[in-house]
């Protein structure tokens, strides 16, 4: 939210808004939202917060996915100031997708996107087993992509730190066995006896987490950090079809 440099009262389309993390807060500090997302789940929660925090006047739920044909269900052309969409941008069509938020926004777009290995991972445990991780370059992508589009681009790195609990060892190693796929299934015992040897006792446990899920029992010694890319743009398009 820093990062949007928003200006007071300024209109956002959250793209890929999920339950509301950002167009909540950004409607209580005065701002009208679209929220749009793909997942009627996903809208279903973000409808009870906004019923649940009075903010019916300021934001507007939306079903949309990147695919769709915004000219039809989409915001309209320079419908809001600042149009972003904060780890969401989940398409083939990444050009595309860049272009719509650029045609939807007067003042500003934004992407926040995965600068080094999934969030599904955890780099600094892959390591240490000796597994191999893929790293995204997809905003090497979204960069060059904003080039050739005439924009000139403003990136800027942060990371985001991540605990993960459990309430056993057994109960740690089924968690982070799903890291284990693409060639590193034979690191499963390697897995084991790192989880063993690094589960701490948790503080916190029974406590609500990030997602709102009571905290388990045990934890890691160290804490995964997810590193992104924070991307900004003057829109470049007219908004003209």
């Amino acid at each position: 939210m820093k990062l949007l440099a928003l200006k007071p009262g300024e209109s956002v389309l959250d793209m890929g808004c999920g339950a509301g993390s950002i167009a909540i807060p950004l409607a209580q500090a005065g701002h009208p939202v679209i929220a749009a997302d793909f997942s009627p789940a996903m809208l279903g929660t973000l409808d009870a917060g906004i019923e649940y925090y009075g903010l019916e006047d300021l934001i507007t739920p939306l079903e949309l996915a990147w695919d769709d044909d915004w000219d039809l269900v989409g915001p309209v052309a320079k419908a809001v100031d600042v149009a972003f969409a904060s780890r969401s941008v989940t398409t083939n069509d990444l050009k595309g997708a860049l272009a719509k938020l650029d045609r939807t926004a007067r003042r500003r777009c934004a992407v926040t996107m995965v600068a080094n290995s999934s969030p599904r991972y955890d780099l600094h445990l892959m390591n240490a087993i000796g597994a191999s991780v893929a790293c995204s370059n997809g905003f090497v992508y979204a960069f060059n992509i904003l080039i050739q589009m005439g924009a000139l681009p403003q990136v800027t790195y942060f990371e985001s730190p991540r605990r993960d609990t459990f309430d056993s060892l057994e109960a740690g190693v089924a968690d982070f066995s799903r890291m284990l796929e693409h060639g590193n299934e034979d690191k499963f015992d390697r897995l084991r006896d790192y989880i063993a040897q690094h589960m701490i006792e948790n503080p916190h446990a029974g406590e609500p987490g990030s997602k709102g899920v009571p905290q388990g029992r045990y934890m890691l010694d160290h804490v995964r950090k997810v590193r992104w890319t924070f991307i900004a743009w003057e829109p470049v398009s007219s908004g003209r079809p």
